[in-house]
């Protein structure tokens, strides 16, 4: 067996994003994957779910599509291996080096953040994601250098270009310095699909509308053909616009929700059916301001309403609970980053509620 994508992840997004597409697209008859999936938390509790992926698992999508109700159930079946880096360390270099092509990771919000053990020789499970991954290169290179694709999912801007960086700092020795930035492709890419609950013991239930944007450059492999895998120029405008519009407002009602215990079940189409109102008031007096300031008032307005549409979806229960988590990670890069980036394009609107979170919640 060999499994030409290695993942770092095992969210309930990531079995419903790409490991989703990768299956579609064998089915299709494409010759792409099958996927490594390793866990990097060393969390036991989730030794059930390792298993369940290789048996193959159920993504539920429901919601709407062109205005039509779907429903329907996809069976997950690209899932070749799983791992962990607690227990499999020997066999995920082995892997790394031997097998992959391309590298996928989907780390959380805080994936990226330097441990006081990264760059020392301490054991695997104390590094940060980043880390890990500079120690496999530098397996890889020493094996012979064959080249390799490195594809974050992470919902960081610039994605790829972030992770370089911080493993050129990790890097030790100018050959493998330069092996990194003359043999390994680092993409910068941007997901985005709404995945309520998971299913278990593996699994989850999505939204029909999903997308993997991917930047191009020389060199850039692909990791299937699927409708909602796109090829852009740049990522940026794209970027903006979820990050600013969709995630902002995800950590505004998380938010809200951390102030009032009044929403129970607290979810988000209940929360936009109660307060849809607010919702629209903020992003026409803090939000779009920035984005008219930019020149992008109409097709913000645009996303907008297409958001307010996925988060209104009926059939999905996002619970604003899993939203708060990682709470401060999320309001510095989605709030506080909106706040310098509206005054940088020249609004000078106020932006009275989302300062206050900003406050509260980085500075308490």
């Amino acid at each position: 067996m060999r499994t030409p994508i290695l993942q770092f992840g095992t969210s309930r997004f990531l079995q419903a994003h790409a490991d989703l597409f990768v299956s579609e697209a064998r089915a299709a008859g494409q010759d792409v994957g099958p996927i490594s999936v390793v866990q990097t938390s060393g969390d036991p509790a989730r030794a059930a779910r390792l298993a369940a992926l290789t048996s193959g698992y159920d993504v539920r999508i429901e919601g709407m599509e062109d205005r039509t109700p779907v429903q329907r159930v996809t069976r997950v079946n690209s899932v070749a291996r799983t791992l962990s880096t607690e227990t499999d360390w020997a066999e995920i270099t082995r892997v790394f080096v031997e097998e992959a092509r391309m590298v996928l990771s989907n780390t959380g919000d805080s994936g990226y953040d330097p441990c006081p053990a990264d760059g020392t020789d301490a054991p695997v499970q104390d590094l940060s994601y980043p880390a890990k991954l500079t120690r496999l290169l530098a397996s890889r290179h020493a094996a012979g250098g064959r080249p390799i694709q490195v594809m974050p999912m992470e919902l960081i801007a610039d994605n790829g270009t972030v992770l370089r960086d911080r493993v050129l700092e990790l890097a030790e020795g100018d050959a493998l310095r330069a092996w990194l930035m003359r043999d390994v492709t680092w993409v910068n890419s941007l997901v985005d699909r709404i995945v309520s609950q998971p299913l278990e013991p593996a699994g989850a239930v999505a939204e029909p509308y999903a997308l993997w944007a991917i930047e191009d450059q020389p060199g850039l492999i692909l990791p299937c053909d699927h409708p909602a895998v796109q090829v852009v120029s740049n990522l940026s405008e794209i970027e903006t616009l979820k990050l600013f519009i969709l995630n902002l407002a995800h950590t505004w009602m998380a938010d809200q929700f951390r102030q009032d215990p009044e929403f129970t079940p607290a979810l988000v189409r209940l929360f936009v059916a109660r307060r849809e109102a607010t919702l629209r008031r903020l992003y026409e007096t803090e939000v779009l301001p920035a984005f008219d300031a930019a020149g992008m008032g109409q097709v913000a307005r645009a996303y907008v309403e297409t958001t307010i549409g996925r988060f209104a979806n009926p059939y999905l229960d996002h619970r604003l609970e899993d939203i708060a988590q990682n709470h401060a990670q999320k309001v510095e890069r989605r709030i506080k980053a909106f706040l310098s980036w509206a005054e940088a394009q020249g609004d000078t609107a106020p932006k009275t509620s989302l300062s206050r979170i900003v406050t509260r919640t980085l500075k308490a």
